[in-house]
């Protein structure tokens, strides 16, 4: 059964089931479900706790099935937690997670607890994921996006009766603390908490949000295209800036970037050519946010605009690789601005 993360909550109340699977890259997302299932299994006397992490191709998985089975003399019931750090437990612990979920239903005593990554589509179609699904509680843990971050933070501020202003000004405090935190959740709750130990509950104003938030964003070339796609020129100077003081590879900036100019140029070709644009989409393997902001900016984008933007990504190619090229600037950093801001200038909401 699959359960969005809101739901865990009202679910628990209900009653407890003896198999849950969570999957995501969010740390503190799974860190919260995972406790959330715990406090209740410990509530209703699972007292004792085992861990096993699958690590390499020849992990025991006896150790984890006799773990369902074996309980000490000083509990009648446990926790089982299987923790898959790279997401694919192999042939053997793929026969292993089938039995574990097929044993689940009848299993009162042992309540197991199956942590994966984010897994993809093909993943999920598998046949161990299938069982865990089919026997047991599934909760996918998505990534808190930047547009819904402010929401998110007004939301774990409200729990510790804390809250922005109303209005617009509130809205600007919000965003605000949203560009510090973003791409780093577990800090982000940091900061919530220590804005809860630093002023007392009520109204907070942004002088007191700025005094207190510390900068911890942390940015990937893979977001900093996204906002690029998006037209956010702001977003996109701030990540620019935050990559470079991270140390990220400009290679690998480029790499972003001149990917997701390939993929227009693409869909602007086939589009051109008469094919409907959702075909065009799904052959080039686009979905998720890309696919959306691919959709929204391609009627702004024509072949003759695209094919000079491959012309940018080819030179600029050059130039984080050491090369010189006329009117453009020897840094690869300013060169990744200046490539970047062209496209998200063009890309801008009108």
């Amino acid at each position: 059964m699959q359960l969005a993360a809101a739901q865990l909550q009202a679910h628990l109340e209900q009653g407890l089931r003896n198999l849950y699977t969570l999957h995501g890259d969010e740390a503190l997302l799974v860190q919260e479900a995972g406790d959330a299932i715990r406090q209740v299994a410990r509530a209703q006397g699972h007292t004792e706790r085992t861990v096993h992490t699958v690590a390499g191709a020849h992990f025991d998985w006896s150790a984890v099935l006799a773990s369902g089975g074996s309980l000490s003399l000083f509990a009648d019931k446990q926790i089982v937690e299987v923790r898959i750090p790279s997401g694919k437990p192999g042939k053997d612990g793929s026969a292993a997670l089938q039995q574990i979920a097929e044993s689940a239903p009848g299993n009162d005593s042992t309540l197991t607890l199956v942590i994966l990554p984010r897994l993809d589509g093909m993943a999920q179609k598998s046949a161990w994921f299938g069982a865990l699904d089919g026997h047991g509680v599934t909760l996918r843990l998505d990534p808190v996006e930047r547009q819904g971050l402010p929401a998110w933070i007004a939301q774990r501020l409200q729990r510790q009766g804390q809250r922005v202003q109303a209005g617009e000004a509130g809205q600007r405090t919000l965003q605000f603390f949203a560009d510090r935190v973003e791409g780093n959740l577990l800090a982000a709750h940091q900061e919530i908490q220590k804005l809860g130990l630093l002023y007392p509950a009520g109204e907070l104003g942004f002088e007191q949000v700025e005094a207190a938030v510390l900068n911890v964003a942390r940015y990937t070339p893979f977001k900093l295209a996204e906002a690029v796609l998006g037209g956010q020129l702001a977003r996109t100077q701030r990540m620019l800036d935050g990559l470079q003081a991270e140390g990220e590879a400009p290679v690998l900036v480029h790499f972003a970037l001149a990917e997701d100019i390939r993929t227009l140029h693409r869909l602007r070709t086939a589009v051109d050519a008469g094919r409907p644009l959702p075909m065009a989409l799904r052959e080039s393997r686009v979905w998720g946010v890309r696919e959306k902001l691919m959709e929204r900016v391609l009627p702004l984008l024509g072949a003759h605009t695209l094919g000079k933007w491959l012309d940018d990504a080819h030179t600029v190619d050059g130039i984080v690789k050491g090369l010189k090229a006329d009117g453009w600037p020897i840094d690869p950093w300013q060169a990744l601005q200046q490539m970047a801001m062209r496209v998200a200038r063009a890309c801008a909401p009108r």
